[in-house]
């Protein structure tokens, strides 16, 4: 299960106001061609031809580097391209451009902020740390630094010290909800996770019940590095950061991730499990794991920006090949709309979420079979680049003419066609 979207939250219009553009007026003793080709450049900032209009103001700013409105209009297009590109979730290529402005501007704390945020993102989270530290010492009442400090100690398990800056954020911000939920998630899990067990492995960090088996937590990473070979060569991508893992208890499991009682398991930037009354690692207890792991590497490729039905349709499809339990026969009569899987199967009684399950991994094992998991890398690829799963379906499968609706009519066709056949 994965519900984890965790999308570029209010922070962008707070901030997107750092290094605007202007329209300054240009200093005397520059020749008229170089201010009409910054005011030129201005213009195509604003039309959105962000390469074109910083190149002609880079070199305005070489030909008269000491001017501060060209070093000014330098700087705001950088921050302007960065600006677009966080908005795409496109973090590399954003963090590239802040770090050019910084380059002309190193105190701006707006764009260190902007460059911790991007390496957040990105799970630098050394980088994240050191550039919000430098933030915050220059704003230390900023709402934003100290909610992305907060972040970066969760995901670091430096949750005492995220607390604080999320108490800090809270007390100047109360009206944020996304501050105040997120406090409220954390404390519980300090309460549940701070006298529990713990272990690691080459990629992993494990936090476990004290009531769990080592050997049995042992097991339960040895597998996940099995997942992480397996699903990383077929999706080619293997996470840098260090993953946590997490075995609790079936309470201590529903506390935390306040999970409907079919959850086998959930994803939110941690693998959160409930094997803690269990000692050994079974066939389905291996198809979990490989199903959470699987969440891990779409979650990366796709920056977050997947429809729910695709990402564990994927997560099936590789849980599967560890424990293959039988399928029911599809019911074409309560198929659901796959716009309708987009989001949430939270609320889903245990019937609905079979159905939503089995007719997400349905459609997932067809792109599979038809077009291969190079074409359905491209569109998580796709999508990690800012682009809507129909556009992303377009790009993939160019060559057979298909976007979402005449995809999921292929598939439909194909249910028909097995139906017909048996």
């Amino acid at each position: 299960m994965n519900p984890l979207k965790k999308s570029i939250p209010w922070v962008l219009r707070a901030v997107v106001g750092v290094l605007l553009i202007v329209s300054p007026v240009i200093a005397g003793s520059v020749d008229s061609n170089t201010a009409a080709q910054v005011g030129s450049a201005r213009e195509l900032l604003q039309r959105g031809e962000y390469e074109k209009g910083i190149e002609q103001l880079r070199e305005a700013y070489q030909l008269f580097p000491f001017n501060p409105t060209f070093k000014r209009s330098l700087a705001e297009g950088y921050a302007a391209f960065g600006n677009h590109q966080f908005k795409q979730k496109r973090f590399e290529q954003a963090d590239e451009s802040f770090n050019k402005v910084l380059e002309l501007y190193p105190e701006d704390s707006g764009t260190i902020l902007m460059r911790g945020i991007c390496n957040y993102h990105l799970k630098k989270y050394d980088v994240a740390r050191y550039e919000l530290e430098r933030a915050k010492a220059i704003k230390p009442d900023s709402v934003e630094v100290l909610y992305f400090l907060g972040l970066v100690e969760i995901d670091t398990d430096h949750i005492p010290h995220a607390l604080e800056l999320l108490e800090q954020a809270l007390k100047r911000a109360p009206g944020r909800k996304e501050i105040a939920e997120l406090l409220v998630k954390t404390r519980k899990e300090n309460t549940v996770e701070s006298g529990m067990d713990r272990g690691h492995s080459s990629r992993f960090d494990l936090t476990y019940d004290p009531g769990v088996d080592s050997a049995f937590a042992r097991s339960i990473l040895s597998v996940l590095e099995s997942a992480a070979n397996v699903i990383g060569a077929e999706l080619g991508l293997f996470p840098e950061a260090r993953i946590p893992v997490r075995i609790y208890k079936r309470a201590d499991y529903k506390t935390v991730t306040d999970s409907p009682d079919w959850s086998g398991g959930f994803y939110d930037g941690k693998i959160r499990l409930p094997f803690g009354a269990m000692n050994e690692v079974t066939p389905g207890i291996r198809g979990i794991l490989f199903h959470e792991y699987a969440h891990v590497v779409v979650f990366e490729l796709t920056r977050g920006n997947c429809p729910l039905w695709l990402n564990e349709g994927i997560a099936e499809m590789f849980g599967r090949t560890q424990y293959n339990r039988a399928l029911p026969k599809i019911d074409k009569s309560k198929l659901v709309g796959f716009k309708k899987l987009e989001t949430s199967f939270k609320d889903f009684s245990t019937a609905n979420a079979t159905l939503a399950y089995q007719q997400s991994y349905s459609l997932v094992n067809y792109l599979v079979e038809t077009y291969g998991w190079h074409r359905v890398k491209q569109i998580l690829t796709g999508l990690g680049g800012g682009l809507s799963f129909d556009e992303s379906i377009v790009a993939a499968l160019k060559d057979y003419d298909l976007n979402y609706e005449t995809l999921v009519k292929e598939w439909r066709t194909s249910l028909e066609k097995e139906s017909s056949e048996k």
